[in-house]
């Protein structure tokens, strides 16, 4: 059993998820202790229970302790066998980082499966959102021959959520590759909820990403939604070299500043030569990890979510990741 400290670095959530999504991957049986230790309160949130049964439920595996506020858990995998998956989020909780887990976790699958997701938002603090997990992350897993795609039904923001969307994972054999960086335009869309199209939300957050993106070819679009609350949020990137920045709208800052930071954000890993963004970085490290072959990227910096993911990943392979600094970037290899 791989016994796996959850107060590790930042001692956050990614932890469990990793864990779990690489526990069935590999069908390793897991213990995870000390569960946010660093956190306030410390313990599972409904937000993880969810990733976590939902990788349960995928593969027919075994949960011990696994209830909100539990500082430990134990999870023994069992067989994929299923072909779809329906979860439900109870909360506003991530969609994009349940749906992390459960690509993680069906990195071996033999069959097509689909993921149902009901509940949940698809944008929020703290967390990629699902136009980002569709625009940027699964273009580039495609890189390393995973194959899946999203459809948002109905997006959801805090504090409600209400989410529906559809993914589907293929069967895929992962293959090593050494990403390589070509920009030449940004694409992205920028999302508001239907109670705020009279004040134009959408276009000035487009506008004003655009302004500050006036060295590149630009096409940003705008949607409205139908959604249980009141949200925004704009996610941009680059092609073909998929680099993301974003910006989630929040009550009392003005559109023109949200997509003002999301081209800032975008525009500091464009600037620094990196071939992905810092989030991407390390959502990368564990789906690499298993590809066999020699992978290879360039980002800006070494966040705590990268130095984590690398650490939990290296419990479960005999493979050690290499990282380097070359001038102002770092490669990550494995």
């Amino acid at each position: 059993m791989i016994e796996i400290d959850g107060s590790y670095l930042e001692g956050g959530g990614q932890i469990i998820r990793t864990s779990i999504g690489l526990s069935c991957a590999t069908k390793e049986p897991i213990h995870i202790f000390n569960i946010r230790a660093k956190r306030k309160p410390p313990g599972l949130k409904a937000q993880h229970l969810a990733a976590i049964k939902s990788v349960k439920e995928l593969c027919d595996g075994r949960l011990e302790s696994g209830e909100i506020s539990s500082k430990e858990i134990w999870f023994y995998p069992g067989e994929i066998k299923k072909g779809e998956l329906n979860v439900k989020i109870s909360t506003a909780g991530s969609v994009a980082l349940v749906l992390q887990t459960i690509f993680l976790a069906s990195l071996k699958i033999e069959k097509e499966l689909e993921i149902r997701i009901e509940g949940g938002g698809t944008f929020g603090k703290w967390a990629p959102s699902v136009e980002y997990l569709k625009n940027v992350f699964l273009p580039t897993l495609e890189k390393f021959k995973f194959s899946a795609e999203i459809k948002a039904l109905k997006h959801g923001f805090y504090p409600k959520g209400g989410a529906k969307v559809i993914a589907k994972i293929f069967p895929s054999g992962l293959k090593g590759y050494n990403l390589e960086r070509k920009v030449e335009k940004i694409k992205g869309i920028s999302i508001a909820t239907k109670n705020l199209e009279k004040g134009k939300v959408g276009e000035r957050q487009k506008e004003s990403a655009k302004r500050l993106l006036k060295d590149f070819e630009s096409d940003i679009k705008t949607k409205y939604v139908e959604s249980l609350s009141t949200g925004t949020g704009i996610e941009i990137w680059s092609e073909p070299t998929r680099i993301g920045g974003n910006c989630l709208g929040e009550k009392g800052i003005k559109a023109e500043k949200v997509g003002v930071k999301a081209a800032e954000n975008l525009l500091k890993e464009l600037n620094s030569g990196a071939i992905v963004d810092k989030h991407l970085a390390d959502q990368l490290v564990p789906f690499i990890a298993l590809t066999g072959g020699r992978s290879s990227y360039f980002a800006r910096e070494l966040t705590n979510h990268t130095k984590t993911n690398i650490w939990v990943t290296e419990r479960f392979i005999k493979r050690k990741f290499n990282l380097k600094k070359k001038e102002n970037l770092f490669e990550i290899s494995v």
